[in-house]
C-alpha cells in the first residue's frame, strides 16, 4: 500500500514536469525554426498560428496517451481491489473460525462474522459497535494488547485471553490480529481471527489436576548450557519453593551417599550418551527430613543440533506403601481362604479354577486334583439342572446333591457371588456340607422322642412311686393306726387293770413299728443324713442299709472331700449312687460291688462296680439309665458308664463342687 502511494506521487510529480520541459523545448526551438523559414510578417504569423495548433495538438495527443494508460490501470486497480474485497468478505463471511474487525482507536467492535457471533452468543447487529471490554474484560491485558499493536501495526500479533460470552462463560481464546486499512474516518483498523482454546486449557487443567493427585512432576535438561527447568509439582514434591531454576541434583537428593552417588552417575551415563533412558526408584529426603521413595525417568532427545535430556518424578511413597499392605492383606485373605472350614471354590465356565482345602476335603480329594474339574462330574445329574439354572440367577436358591471320591452322596447348602480371579470374571461358591447337619437334625429328633418317651415313662414312674408310697401308708402305716386305734378302745373298755396294761403295751408296740416304717420310708424319700452329715455319710448309710440284707460282698472307698458341694450337686451325686445300687440289687446278680467316692479341689468323682451280669448300653432303654444321665448334666458333670455282657457294670461320675445350671 504505501509502495503504490509513492509510486502515484512519483507519477504525478514527472508529468507536469514533462509537460513543462516540453513546452519550453517548443517554445524555443519553434520560434528560431520559424524564424528561419519565413521573413515577411503575415507569412511569420500564419506559421505561428499553425505551430500553436500543432502544439495544441501534439500535448492534446500525449495527455490522452498519458491520461488513457494512468486511467486504464486506475479502472484495472480498482476493479482488482474490489474482486479482492469481495473475495476477503467471502472468506470472513464463511470461516469457520470466529473473525472481528475491530477500530483500534475507538476499542470497539466494527463487525464479525457468522461464526464470531455464534461463539460470543451476540446477533451480529448488536456486536458491531460493542466495546471491546465488555467481551475481553481483563483492562490490563486488553491496554497492554493494543499498545503492542501500535507500537509494530504491520506485524502479525498473538495473544491469549479470556473471553466473556453472552452467557457469562469465560472462554480461552488464542487471538490473531493484522492490520487494515484506515477507514474513511482515518481510524486504525485490525482484523482479529479467534481461535478457541477453551477445550485445551480445560485438558490442560485436568492434566496438572491429575499431575498433581499423581504427584508427577517433569523436568528438562540442556546438555550444552546445563540449564534446567522444573515444573511446580515437582518443586511441590522436593518442598523447592518457587524461585531460580535449580539443577537435578540440587532438587533431587538422595537419602544416603550412595543413593546420591548412583543418581549422579546415571544422570552422566544419560548425558554422554552411554545410555539412552533412565529408569530409578531413588529414596530422597524430602521436606521436613522425611524420606521419600521417587521414580525417576528420563531420555535422552537430540534434534537440529540441540541435545535435551526430559523426563518425569513420580512420589510412589504412598504407592509402594499400599503395595505392601496389598500384598500382606491378600496373603491374610488367602490365610483366611485356607483355614476357611466352609469349602470355598472359584468356578469359571463350569469348571473348578480353585478349591481350598476345606473344599478339596468335601469330595475327598487333593486341591490339585479338583483344578479343571467340570462342574458336572461332582453335581449329582438329576440336580445339575437346577443348579445351572441357580448359577444364572433363574432360581432363588438350591441344595444339590454332590459325590465325594469314594462315590458317597452328600446334600450341600451353597451360596455365590461374582468375583474376578486371573483378570476373568469368575463366580465364587460357598460350599456347606449338611450331612453333620442331617445327622444332627435326626439325632436331635431322635433325642426328642426319647425326651417324650422318658417323659411319659417319668410320669408313669411317678405314679407308680405315688401308688407305691399310697398302698405302703393305707396297707401298713392305716392298718397299724387302725390297730392302734382299736387296742386303745379296748384298754379303755378293759377293767381289769392287768389286761388293760397289756393292750397300752400292743399300743406302744404298734406305735413304735409304725413310726420306724415312716422313719424308712422318710427317708427314702429324703435321707436326713445328706442334710445333717453331708454327702459320705448319706452314701455310707445307704449302702449299708441296702446291702445289710443281701449276699453281696460291698466295699466302699469313701474319702472325705476337700469342701463341701452345693446341695443341687449332693442331691445329684446321693441319687445317681441310689440308682446305680439299685440297679445292681434288681439285675446285676452280682457278688461284689464297689462304691468310692472321692475329689479334690476343682470336682468331685463316684466310681461304682460290680461283677454282675453287665448288659450293652446301646441297647438299654431303661428309665433308670435316661435319669441317671440327666440328673448329672443338669449338675454340670459328666456320666459315663462302661459294660459289656459278661463282664459287669463300671459307672463313673465327674462333678463340680457348685452346679452352673
Amino acid at each position: 500500500m504505501g509502495d503504490s502511494k509513492v509510486r502515484a506521487r512519483a507519477l504525478a510529480i514527472r508529468i507536469p514536469l514533462l509537460y513543462l520541459a516540453v513546452g519550453i523545448l517548443w517554445i524555443l526551438f519553434s520560434d528560431r525554426m520559424l524564424a528561419a523559414l519565413a521573413t515577411d510578417t503575415a507569412a511569420l504569423t500564419r506559421l505561428q498560428s499553425w505551430k500553436g495548433a500543432a502544439y495544441i495538438g501534439g500535448t492534446a495527443a500525449l495527455l490522452y496517451f498519458l491520461c488513457y494508460r494512468l486511467l486504464h490501470r486506475l479502472l484495472r486497480a480498482g476493479d482488482r481491489a474490489r474482486a479482492s474485497e469481495n473475495r476477503h468478505r467471502e472468506l470472513f463471511e464463511a470461516n469457520p473460525n470466529p473473525m472481528f474487525t475491530v477500530d483500534l482507536d475507538a476499542l470497539e467492535i466494527l463487525d464479525a462474522n457468522p461464526a464470531g457471533a455464534v461463539f460470543l452468543g451476540w446477533p451480529r447487529e448488536q456486536l458491531r459497535g460493542m466495546p471491546i471490554n465488555q467481551v475481553w474484560r481483563d483492562e490490563h491485558a486488553l491496554a497492554e494488547a493494543v499498545s503492542e499493536v501500535r507500537m509494530q501495526p504491520e506485524q502479525l500479533q498473538i495473544k491469549l485471553a479470556r473471553v466473556t460470552a453472552r452467557d457469562g462463560r469465560l472462554r480461552h481464546v488464542e487471538l490473531r490480529s493484522s492490520d487494515l486499512p484506515e477507514s474513511n474516518t482515518g481510524h486504525a483498523r485490525r482484523l482479529v481471527v479467534a481461535l478457541d482454546r477453551t477445550a485445551e486449557e480445560e485438558a490442560l487443567l485436568r492434566l496438572q489436576e491429575a499431575q498433581e493427585l499423581a504427584r508427577l512432576g517433569s523436568w528438562e535438561m540442556d546438555m550444552a548450557t546445563g540449564a534446567t527447568r522444573l515444573c511446580p509439582i515437582l518443586r511441590q514434591l522436593t518442598g523447592h519453593p518457587p524461585g531460580p531454576d535449580l539443577a537435578l541434583t540440587e532438587v533431587l537428593v538422595g537419602a544416603d551417599a550412595a543413593s546420591h552417588a548412583r543418581l549422579e552417575r546415571m544422570l552422566a551415563d544419560l548425558a554422554s550418551g552411554a545410555q539412552s533412558s533412565l529408569d530409578l526408584l531413588l529414596p530422597v529426603l524430602g521436606e521436613g527430613g522425611q524420606e521419600r521413595l521417587l521414580h525417576l525417568r528420563g531420555r535422552r532427545q537430540e534434534g537440529n543440533g540441540v541435545r535435551i535430556l526430559r523426563g518425569t518424578v513420580q512420589d510412589v511413597t504412598e504407592e509402594q506403601q499400599t503395595r505392601r499392605l496389598l500384598g500382606e492383606r491378600e496373603q491374610q485373605f488367602r490365610e483366611l481362604v485356607r483355614i476357611l472350614p466352609d469349602g470355598l471354590m472359584i468356578l469359571r465356565d463350569e469348571r473348578v479354577f480353585y478349591a481350598n482345602p476345606a473344599c478339596a476335603d468335601l469330595f475327598g480329594r487333593a486341591p490339585e486334583a479338583l483344578i479343571g474339574e467340570p462342574l458336572g462330574g461332582l453335581v449329582d445329574p438329576q440336580d445339575l439342572p437346577a443348579l445351572r439354572g441357580w448359577l444364572r440367577g433363574e432360581l432363588a436358591g438350591v441344595s444339590p446333591r454332590m459325590h465325594r471320591a469314594d462315590g458317597e452322596t452328600f446334600r450341600v447348602a451353597l451360596s455365590r457371588a461374582a468375583a474376578r480371579y486371573g483378570g476373568q470374571d469368575c463366580q465364587l461358591l460357598l460350599v456347606r456340607d449338611l450331612s453333620e447337619p442331617e445327622r444332627m437334625r435326626d439325632a436331635l429328633a431322635n433325642g426328642n422322642r426319647e425326651l417324650q418317651a422318658m417323659a411319659g415313662r417319668l410320669f408313669s414312674a411317678q405314679e407308680d412311686e405315688r401308688r407305691a408310697i399310697s398302698r405302703e401308708l393305707h396297707d401298713d402305716v392305716g392298718q397299724a393306726i387302725t390297730a392302734i386305734k382299736l387296742s386303745a378302745h379296748a384298754a379303755m373298755m378293759e377293767d381289769d387293770e392287768a389286761r388293760r396294761r397289756e393292750d397300752l403295751q400292743d399300743v406302744a408296740a404298734t406305735a413304735d413299728a409304725t413310726l420306724d416304717k415312716l422313719r424308712n420310708l422318710s427317708m427314702l424319700l429324703r435321707p436326713p443324713q445328706l442334710d445333717a452329715l453331708g454327702l459320705e455319710a448319706a452314701l455310707r448309710w445307704h449302702a449299708g442299709t441296702l446291702f445289710r440284707h443281701h449276699a453281696v460282698d460291698l466295699e466302699l472307698d469313701v474319702t472325705p472331700l476337700p469342701r463341701r458341694p452345693e446341695r443341687e450337686v449332693e442331691q445329684a451325686c446321693f441319687r445317681i449312687a441310689q440308682e446305680g445300687l439299685t440297679n445292681i440289687l434288681r439285675h446285676a446278680g452280682a457278688s461284689h460291688v464297689t462304691l468310692a467316692l472321692s475329689g479334690d479341689e476343682d470336682a468331685l468323682r463316684l466310681h461304682i462296680r460290680d461283677d454282675g451280669r453287665g448288659f450293652d448300653p446301646a441297647q438299654a432303654g431303661g428309665l433308670g439309665l435316661v435319669i441317671m444321665r440327666e440328673r448329672a448334666q443338669s449338675a454340670g458333670g459328666r456320666l459315663s458308664i462302661h459294660s459289656t455282657p459278661g463282664t459287669g457294670t463300671r459307672i463313673e461320675l465327674l462333678l463340680p463342687y457348685a452346679s452352673h445350671g
